[in-house]
């Protein structure tokens, strides 16, 4: 998952989608002199699955195992399916607002025993619809090209005064296929504890708000 640096460093979606929903609710206990609304579901498990925090300045939104590739942008990889074997969350939609100051991330997670060569190479033909297709070996661009004709690089996580970390299993750090711009983003990301039996990856949609450091003010 994604979320403001300001507010955690690393909550990264494999093993921290409860740590949001944590974060969603302290931060409503701060805005409670600001008259806002509350409504929080629970899951199956009896802990917190779904956030919503309305103020009259904005609100922060989260909703978890409600999201498909199709709402990611790219398509489901043929016959993977939902990586539900680890604790976590399979998917989820995070919306931050507060005026202007725009965030939002879908992110969900999927399994195949296709190996990651296969994978790469489908997604890679899926992102040519958003222009530029860059993989990255950490921050490092693996071949060309290096960055996207809208400016976006390895390099690119969040970057700037918003400084987001990115972490959907290994986006940030492991394999990754990135296309779009530094504000508007489409990531493909290979999972670390993929194997030669189980490819696990993650398909990432992330829009940045625009006084996220970036010069991308028309993407």
């Amino acid at each position: 998952m994604i979320m403001p640096d300001k507010m955690t460093r690393n909550a990264g979606f494999r093993n921290r989608g409860r740590s949001n929903l944590a974060l969603a609710s302290a931060a409503a206990l701060l805005l409670l002199t600001c008259g806002c609304r509350i409504d929080v579901q629970k899951g199956e498990n009896g802990k917190d699955k779904n956030v919503r925090i309305d103020t009259p300045l904005g609100g922060i939104h989260v909703n978890q195992d409600a999201v498909s590739a199709a709402d990611t942008g790219l398509p489901q990889y043929p016959g993977a399916h939902l990586d539900t074997d680890r604790q976590g969350d399979k998917s989820a939609d995070i919306h931050m607002g507060f005026g202007d100051w725009q965030l939002r991330i879908k992110v969900v997670r999927y399994r195949t025993s296709d190996s990651q060569d296969k994978v790469l190479a489908f997604y890679k033909k899926a992102l040519g619809r958003y222009g530029d297709v860059i993989e990255c070996n950490g921050k490092s661009p693996v071949g060309s090209p290096a960055s996207t004709r809208e400016g976006l690089t390895c390099n690119d996580d969040g970057g700037g005064d918003t400084k987001l970390h990115v972490d959907t299993g290994d986006t940030g750090g492991g394999h990754d296929l990135k296309a779009g711009s530094k504000r508007h983003q489409h990531i493909v990301g290979i999972d670390k504890e993929s194997d030669a039996d189980t490819t696990r990856f993650s398909l990432v949609q992330l829009d940045l708000p625009a006084d996220s450091g970036s010069s991308d003010q028309t993407n």
